[in-house]
């Protein structure tokens, strides 16, 4: 069976509570959860690896170096974590940082992960894939199906390979979309345009091998 492992950046998320805390604060708010209640409420816990306290969150535990925070908020808010769930299932992590909100998520097919991310992009803006990993099983092997960065320019190539090495795609992030762009002498713009790129060509080399195997 073919799956594909991803993570969805949705920068300056300010739908997101969660995301508008973290952009107010140092912090990074991790392991974010979230259950309906029964009065048209949704209640969300977030963990906060700073000090800085998270109004109008309320403090529901403190670790000493992590505190958990608790918020409401009305069931019929939009909510990208929960429109995701609906249509692919269940989110593997969720946590924000800068403003910007991470879903990672696991999903059997790679063609409906394409047109929900052309969904987020025209209802919240700009939606990034911060990494894509396909893999298949042979047997009881699993195994990674490689993509042909050949159908990248070479500019496109040059983005993703100076984003990488800067630390861009790791969690936490050891280098923003302004100073990989500085790196690179372009705007932040167009850092994000020439990923998106890159990013849609390699989606579509990996629909073409799940097409190609099916």
């Amino acid at each position: 069976m073919a799956g594909v492992r991803t993570e969805l950046v949705f920068e300056q998320a300010m739908e997101c509570p969660a995301a508008k805390a973290s952009a107010e604060s140092a912090s990074t708010l991790s392991a974010i959860t979230w259950t309906e209640g029964a009065d048209g409420t949704v209640t969300e816990q977030v963990t906060t690896d700073g000090a800085d306290e998270l109004p109008p969150f309320d403090p529901v535990f403190d670790y000493g170096s992590e505190t958990v925070y608790e918020f409401e908020r009305p069931e019929s808010d939009p909510c990208i974590c929960e429109q995701i769930q609906t249509a692919l299932g269940p989110v593997r992590e969720v946590f924000a940082e800068d403003g910007n909100l991470h879903v990672r998520l696991h999903t059997s097919d790679i063609g409906e992960l394409r047109t929900l991310i052309s969904d987020l992009r025209a209802e919240y803006g700009d939606v990034t894939v911060e990494y894509l990993v396909r893999s298949v099983e042979e047997g009881e092997t699993e195994e990674i199906v490689p993509v042909d960065m050949r159908t990248l320019t070479e500019r496109q190539r040059e983005v993703l390979e100076t984003a990488h090495e800067l630390g861009y795609f790791e969690y936490p992030r050891d280098a923003n979309a302004t100073e990989v762009a500085a790196a690179l002498d372009i705007q932040p713009s167009t850092f994000s345009e020439h990923l998106a790129a890159a990013q849609g060509k390699l989606m579509d080399e990996l629909i073409s091998k799940r097409d190609g195997a099916s």
